[in-house]
């Protein structure tokens, strides 16, 4: 147990200013509480941000995703082509509407799909691509977009990570097919918990309406209609206010992960053999700083030392097609090798707004210790 002198420093930690916790005892004493004119406002803040284009939020990204698949058209035997490193719900969502994701490695140098071997997984089932931006560094949005196009695909960008980072000088979700955003408290803006959806079209927004509540339309006159099986996931005015709060100081929060960034990529000790990762400070919203450990340290052990010098350490995330659910579905280790390696190794150090550039230094002096501790 850390009992220290200096403040535990967790791994990440939102920062909610005064004006938004107002805003939240606002829509309290408002007496509606549940979706209504807090979304309204979010949904209309966050369009106006990617150029004008339809957005509609739900209560988690897993939500915005799985409905964003039915959007484009994935069902029962189709294919989605897909990372196996990312968090779990990349893939269970496309399971759970009966299609199956065909994972494909990963590029070890910027660790998200490797596009060329998802051009060689299409097959005539498959229905969409579904990449996903780790650690908010984008996937190659010109490539990406070419292969949708020479096999007629859809794109369902698990943009989970990447709020406000950027590809060719355009924000993620500006442009291209479905983009879903998380709003977790561990992303760069959060709603506590939800997501959001960035659509074609107003049809397409309509589709997701009702998609999100029921399958409902409602008429003028009182009456309603259900025309599609939808479920249960619309976001609360409540959480829109945080939302709100959170987007005002977007660019400002992903300024001050850069610079933190660039704090980390200064101090880090590169004698102890860890791999860094890519440098792009022109397109990663730095989400996540995530180095990988030397090979053949025990993690665990490294995460407990971290911790006895009062930091927290995460990671994100072991190779997805390890899990008992994936192997159950005939998937092994050996297969995807460069995941596989990655999801062992892993580590998410300290990154957040709040944090200052002495923490960072804290973090990079404590590696040497904790590593030694991991091997004892």
């Amino acid at each position: 147990m850390f009992t220290g002198s200096e403040p535990f420093l967790p791994f990440t930690r939102p920062s909610i200013d005064e004006e938004t916790i107002a805003a939240v005892v606002d829509v309290l004493r408002s007496g509606w509480i549940t979706t209504g004119p807090r979304c309204r406002e979010l949904e209309a803040a966050l369009g106006a941000r990617l150029g004008g284009r339809p957005v509609r939020v739900a209560s988690s990204a897993t939500a915005a995703l799985a409905l964003a698949l039915r959007i484009a058209g994935v069902g029962p035997g189709d294919e989605v082509v897909t990372t196996p490193l990312s968090w779990v719900a990349t893939s269970n969502v496309v399971l759970e509407l009966g299609a199956t994701p065909v994972f494909v490695d990963v590029d070890p140098a910027t660790r998200n799909i490797d596009l060329e071997r998802a051009a060689a997984a299409v097959t005539p089932r498959t229905r969409a691509l579904l990449p996903v931006d780790l650690a908010g560094l984008p996937v190659d949005r010109d490539r990406l977009a070419a292969l949708a196009a020479r096999h007629r695909l859809r794109v369902v960008e698990d943009a989970a990570q990447s709020m406000g980072a950027q590809w060719g000088g355009r924000e993620i979700g500006s442009f291209g097919d479905l983009v879903s955003f998380s709003f977790h408290p561990n992303k760069n803006i959060t709603t506590i918990e939800g997501g959001c959806l960035v659509l074609n079209d107003e049809h397409e927004a309509r589709l997701f309406e009702k998609l999100r509540l029921q399958g409902v339309t409602r008429h003028a006159d009182g009456g309603m209609d259900v025309d599609v099986l939808g479920g249960k996931c619309n976001l609360t005015d409540v959480a829109a206010a945080v939302g709100l709060g959170q987007l005002r100081r977007l660019d400002e929060f992903n300024a001050r992960r850069r610079a933190l960034a660039r704090r980390y990529f200064e101090c880090f000790p590169r004698t102890l053999g860890f791999e860094l990762p890519p440098a792009d400070f022109e397109r990663s919203n730095w989400h996540m700083f995530q180095p990988l450990l030397p090979p053949g340290v025990d993690r665990g052990r490294f995460i407990e030392s971290m911790r006895a010098e009062g930091i927290g350490v995460g990671v994100h995330y072991p190779a997805l097609h390890l899990f008992t659910l994936y192997r159950a579905r005939g998937h092994r280790e050996g297969e995807f090798p460069h995941a596989e390696d990655i999801g062992r190794r892993t580590v998410t150090l300290p990154l957040f707004p709040a944090m200052a550039d002495a923490d960072v230094e804290r973090v990079c002096a404590a590696l040497g210790r904790a590593l030694r501790g991991a091997a004892a």
